[in-house]
């Protein structure tokens, strides 16, 4: 991780300005960029408005990662040997940022987490039948390539299964426990009434558009004689062969690769070298601290106020706490009755906070965004929320994509925190204006850090505070939405420990769950939800609350120095202008733009 100390010094300057670029570099760059469209072109092509390889998938084949490896070896040997001595800051960070990106490719390669690409929210069975949600359909031709893509389904789903096979016979397989919910995605995508309404299912959606209707007949055919035949033998193998043979341990650290895969899971996620055991100590820090905040929150309640949160009624602060969370979980005030309800509140919200942007940006981006539910097949298993970022050239818009599952375990007063992490100024807020970097090369647009995108998104749901009506609250001036936004902050915190605790130090998922929920007032439903999900995926959800609090910091840190001439406006586009970053990249920046102000004021 020292290879982020020098890029931090590369960091110093916008890269919003155009400058010439080294030939050899671009050359570098285009090969980047090249490989990730061939390799990921459901994904990379939107993002990027290439639609010429609109008809592929992913190829997840041992032959095709075999393949990968070898490039990436050659182009880091390709990037090491490059003369940089003329670069300018903008090549040079570019060049640093392929650099790392090969060099911890290479790094987790010996980690093999391709052989194990099924969890509770990920792999074929999960994404698959979500493309026409994320894929580009601007050209009558791009419906033709989705029937290509739904044709190709079969030989994916083989392949697949031939890395978890593989992953099989070297003893590389993730816990039994994560599998049941994915077995139950893949079946979800056989069942139901598609015999009789193909249009229903959720790989037939692009066809219901206007331009794709032409498709549709076409599109059943393949849906009934090869796409779901294909999901069948798919969940066949998953049910029969694939979880007998899953572990019963939990964590990372137990799995075959030892604690060394979690230890470069925590490094690659937070971009921060930094140990499980500093993490863990960090989300008990800020469990305490939240704890506390939630407590004066509780007192501002009207369930407080009305006698029923008394503290001569609870034997200590624990038990008071634990009252209320059960009050928010089973009171029919804090429920809707219908999933277009929920939608309305969160598109509502939205509406309120579109106009609100200006008071803390000074640049917006030209993208638009939606806010839809998760597919119904996807819902049970999924969070309670996630984007699905988008392409002014591609012509799709950004989507905020809302959990409308089991409505009695998504309480109202999620709604502005939520609103505000998926949409703006969170995800959609930066990952659009990640997208219309000018001047940058191509290759910009496909970097990506947890730590910088989900630090941003859990720092955005805290600008709520400095957004909206109220002068001391903004939009938190309801008690429950302000308890609503630190339970959200809660669950980041509550991350860290647990998320350490089952991939560290041997916790199981039943500590785990009755962990989170006797600190937050999150539902059993999400709960169990997302410590699923830590466990299928180590280490990703450390990065959010590091992220959060390094922002945090370095915001701080601003507005000590410079006082009365601190600009949030100005330092939030600052932070957002160049794209994601590793943290210690983003520290380089925002002191130099923190010296360029000071400089600025003193003249």
């Amino acid at each position: 991780m020292t290879k982020l100390a020098t890029l931090a010094l590369a960091a110093i300057t916008s890269l919003t300005s155009a400058h010439d670029r080294d030939s050899a570099l671009v050359a570098l760059l285009d090969d980047a960029v090249q490989q990730a469209l061939q390799r990921n072109p459901l994904f990379v092509g939107p993002t990027i408005s290439d639609d010429r390889f609109n008809d592929q998938l992913f190829d997840p084949s041992p032959l095709a990662y075999a393949a990968e490896r070898h490039w990436q070896e050659r182009m880091l040997e390709r990037i090491r040997n490059l003369d940089r001595s003329s670069f300018t800051l903008q090549d040079q960070l570019n060049a640093d940022l392929l650099e790392l990106s090969l060099a911890q490719a290479l790094e987790g390669a010996e980690f093999k987490s391709e052989q194990m690409p099924v969890t509770s929210i990920g792999g074929p069975q999960y994404w698959l039948p979500q493309m026409g949600s994320f894929a580009q359909f601007t050209k009558p031709r791009h419906y033709a390539d989705h029937l290509t893509r739904m044709r190709a389904i079969p030989e994916h789903l083989d392949a697949t299964v031939l890395q978890m096979r593989a992953g099989m016979a070297e003893g590389r397989v993730p816990p039994r426990v994560i599998m049941p919910k994915a077995l139950a995605q893949a079946k979800a995508l056989t069942a139901g009434d598609y015999t009789t309404r193909p249009e229903a299912h959720p790989l037939m959606q692009p066809f219901n558009e206007r331009d794709g209707e032409v498709f549709a007949e076409e599109g059943a055919r393949v849906l009934f004689e090869d796409v779901l035949p294909a999901y069948e033998r798919f969940a066949t193998f998953l049910e029969d062969e694939y979880i007998p043979a899953c572990r019963d341990t939990f964590g990372a650290s137990e799995g075959i690769d030892g604690p060394r895969a979690y230890d470069f899971a925590i490094r690659q996620q937070t971009t921060l070298d930094i140990t499980a055991d500093e993490v863990h100590a960090t989300g008990l820090r800020e469990v305490a601290r939240i704890k506390a905040e939630m407590h004066e929150v509780i007192n501002r309640s009207d369930w407080a106020s009305e006698g029923f949160g008394s503290r001569a009624r609870f034997a200590t602060p624990d038990d008071r706490f634990k009252a209320f969370v059960e009050y928010l979980r089973e009171d029919p005030r804090f429920y809707v009755d219908t999933p277009e309800d929920l939608l309305t509140l969160y598109r509502v919200f939205a509406k309120k906070v579109d106009p609100e942007m200006v008071k803390l940006f000074g640049k917006l981006p030209r993208m638009p965004y939606g806010i839809r539910p998760i597919p119904p097949f996807a819902a049970p298993s999924s969070p309670t929320a996630y984007y699905y970022r988008g392409s002014v050239e591609a012509g799709k818009p950004g989507y905020f994509m809302a959990n409308t599952h089991a409505l009695d375990q998504r309480p109202t007063f999620d709604v502005v925190p939520l609103t505000l992490h998926e949409a703006v100024p969170g995800h959609h807020h930066q990952l659009a204006l990640a997208q219309e970097i000018d001047g940058a090369h191509p290759y910009r647009k496909l970097t990506s850090y947890t730590a910088f995108t989900e630090g941003w998104g859990l720092y955005a749901e805290r600008l709520g505070l400095e957004m909206g009506p109220d002068p001391d609250r903004g939009f938190y001036a309801d008690p429950y939405d302000d308890f609503g936004r630190l339970n959200y902050e809660m669950w980041r915190a509550l991350r860290l420990v647990v998320d350490t605790g089952l991939h560290a130090k041997g916790w199981t998922r039943d500590q785990a769950i009755e962990y989170m929920l006797a600190n937050s007032a999150a539902t059993r439903l999400d709960t169990e939800n997302e410590v699923d999900r830590y466990i299928g995926w180590p280490g990703q959800a450390t990065a959010y609350k590091m992220g959060e609090l390094f922002i945090r910091r370095l915001r701080a840190e601003a507005e000590e120095t410079l006082g009365d001439a601190f600009d949030v406006r100005a330092w939030h586009d600052t932070l957002l202008e160049d794209g994601p970053m590793p943290l210690p990249v983003l520290e380089g920046k925002m002191d130099r733009w923190i010296d360029t102000r000071r400089a600025t004021v003193d003249s």
